[in-house]
């Protein structure tokens, strides 16, 4: 309990701070005002789940140690037969839907990234509805009397929550190296700094979760029940602080909308050739002669508006 107690009060605080920051006028221009009530929501939705899983978690803590300290088996027992309250039902359910608006999340992310690829879209949607139907058996299965930890959709569906995320960091991840390179090839001194650092920032967020994920895959199959409690009751706020660091970069004004990777994933702009024709105008005896030297100076430039714009921009939404 007192993991989770840590997890969810770093998660509570970048909560207030993401929307602080998405009430606030966003710093790179208004693009970003457009999803924000959306976000706000999201926030608002996602930490109301957490809140109520927590407080049931908390809930039933006092009970095991409290209120039926004397039960037959003792809190060992009442830790096994966790499933036999409602309470925890209520609290595996508020976290599954905690963790299906999260993921939602991510093939949104992804899309908007892609530009709505189909051979990206279509894999993930899927893998996505496979999530979904896995979670709701999980919960039919543990609303059923069922030991928790022994359920074995349950190593399934945390394998594919590792499986989405690494996919959904592998894809995104791939777009903004192909992006920089795009950029670097149009504006020969472009500062891709900004790309590296989201990037790396993914890296760091897929890392966390997914340590997270596989420490519990190991400890559900080595039947280390202790362990597995302990690390279950904070990966969802983990997942949930992955996702509000994101959410926090998008507040600021630093995201790729829909019509930048439209644009800068086109193909690299070519240099445009403008032409200044050379007047000379002559005097003599008070009489004006103009001629136009058939000359021309060829002056190669680069449309870097785009890049200057984008680079504002750059983070992911």
């Amino acid at each position: 309990m007192m993991l989770g107690g840590v997890s969810y009060g770093v998660f509570s605080l970048l909560t207030v701070q993401a929307a602080t920051a998405l009430m606030q006028r966003p710093r790179y221009g208004g693009k970003i005002a457009n999803n924000r009530l959306v976000l706000l929501f999201y926030i608002a939705i996602t930490f109301a789940l957490g809140t109520i899983g927590y407080a049931a978690n908390a809930r039933y803590t006092e009970m095991i140690w409290i209120d039926f300290r004397d039960a037959p088996g003792g809190p060992l027992a009442l830790i096994e037969s966790a499933m036999d309250y409602r309470i925890n039902v209520m609290a595996l359910s508020t976290y599954y839907i905690m963790g299906w608006c999260m993921q939602a999340l991510l093939l949104h992310r992804c899309f908007v990234i892609w530009d709505r690829a189909r051979s990206v879209m279509i894999p993930m949607i899927a893998l996505y509805i496979a999530m979904l139907a896995v979670s709701i058996l999980i919960l039919i299965q543990a609303s059923t009397d069922a030991e928790f930890f022994k359920i074995n959709t349950l190593l399934l569906y945390l394998c594919m929550e590792v499986g989405f995320t690494l996919i959904y960091t592998i894809l995104v991840t791939n777009r903004l190296l192909v992006m920089r390179r795009r950029m670097k090839h149009a504006v020969a001194q472009y500062d891709s700094s900004t790309y590296d650092a989201i990037v790396l920032m993914l890296i760091e967020s897929a890392m966390l979760y997914s340590v997270f994920c596989v420490i519990l895959i190991v400890s559900i199959a080595s039947r280390s029940n202790g362990v597995s409690t302990l690390f279950y009751m904070s990966i969802t706020n983990v997942q949930g602080i992955a996702q509000l660091l994101i959410i926090i970069r998008v507040a600021r004004g630093r995201a790729i909308t829909h019509e930048w990777s439209t644009r800068v994933t086109a193909a690299p702009a070519a240099p445009t050739s403008i032409a200044f024709s050379r007047t000379i105008s002559n005097t003599t005896d008070g009489a004006n002669m103009e001629r136009t030297s058939p000359e021309q100076d060829g002056v190669q430039l680069y449309s870097v508006q785009s890049a200057k714009a984008a680079e504002a921009e750059v983070c992911m939404t």
